[in-house]
């Protein structure tokens, strides 16, 4: 075999990405509901992030922690959805060596990063509640700025052996990957060698990123909890507990999907590929599109900007 050939079994200059393998037919249809998710997520996202900057009263560690998590969810889906939309519209399969490993770290960077932020929220939840005269002296905007690059900076640092270990690996098998973008273990598991030391790091990964936060939530939440039972009237427990609502509800739409699709890919051999797919494709996508209408229908001040822009804009 020449060296020619070697390289190019070594690193392949493209990979072919299936789209959701048993269902190609049916991906014009499939693609009306994740490009209509898609729309909302863009500018649902969008106008979070407009009316946080345009309303000086949400000025506060619990919007600029939204609005971290707008752009994040933007970032995350600019990552994947216009290649799943092309090749679901116009049968473009195939993406560069280099740029599928880009999105690889893209995708699972920013999915750090917005488990990050969600534990950044619980903060300020268990704060806002638990020592509530010292909420403002605590989280300062300093301290809103610093949790952030913490969680920017422990997203994008982790994840960063993800590509490099990924363009060791020799992938002398095929340059197919049976899924709509390139997700990490999708890629290692074309390679012909063994990629031990990538399964172990995701391992890694996933538990001290998403098993550590979701620890850090739930001791936040404890806290919270205790706080809001000693509070004297139902009443008053009720408003509290109501204002963790839209924190609770944007953490079961990112992390239920998430769990789902990791158990489903380690340890769902008898799962048919087309469900794995989707599922995968959900918790890409509904998140990002949840996260807005959510906080808008939950979150008076919110709900009150927009009312208020399309009043003015009517009149």
């Amino acid at each position: 075999m020449s060296d020619s050939n070697i390289t190019e079994f070594i690193n392949p200059s493209t990979f072919i990405l299936v789209g959701i393998p048993g269902l190609e037919v049916a991906h014009v249809w499939i693609s009306i509901p994740f490009c209509t998710m898609y729309i909302i997520a863009l500018l649902g996202n969008s106008a979070i992030l407009f009316i946080v900057k345009r309303e000086p009263s949400l000025h506060e560690p619990m919007y600029y922690f939204l609005c971290m998590l707008a752009v994040t969810d933007l970032f995350l889906s600019m990552s994947t959805l216009p290649k799943i939309l092309s090749i679901f519209w116009f049968n473009s399969r195939e993406i560069d060596f280099n740029a599928c490993l880009a999105q690889m770290y893209f995708f699972h960077c920013f999915s750090a990063m917005e488990s990050g932020i969600f534990v950044a929220m619980a903060l300020d939840r268990y704060v806002a509640i638990c020592d509530p005269l010292r909420h403002s002296t605590i989280l300062t905007n300093p301290v809103v700025a610093k949790i952030g690059l913490a969680v920017a900076l422990r997203g994008g640092m982790l994840l960063v052996p993800y590509p490099i270990l990924a363009r060791r690996w020799p992938y002398c098998r095929t340059n197919i990957i049976p899924h709509t973008y390139c997700e990490h273990m999708a890629v290692v598991n074309l390679a012909c060698t063994d990629t031990r030391i990538s399964n172990y790091y995701g391992l890694f990964v996933v538990f001290s990123v998403i098993g550590m936060d979701v620890f850090c939530i739930v001791v936040s939440y404890v806290q919270i909890l205790r706080a809001i039972f000693s509070l004297p009237t139902k009443d008053a427990r009720l408003k509290t507990f109501g204002t963790c609502g839209s924190h609770l509800c944007v953490i079961l739409a990112f992390y239920m999907p998430g769990l789902f699709s990791f158990l489903t890919h380690r340890f769902g051999q008898n799962v048919p590929p087309h469900f794995h797919i989707l599922l995968a494709n959900v918790y890409l996508l509904v998140p990002p599109m949840l996260n807005p209408i959510i906080y808008g229908v939950r979150t008076k001040q919110i709900r009150d900007s927009l009312f208020q822009i399309f009043t003015n804009k009517g009149t």
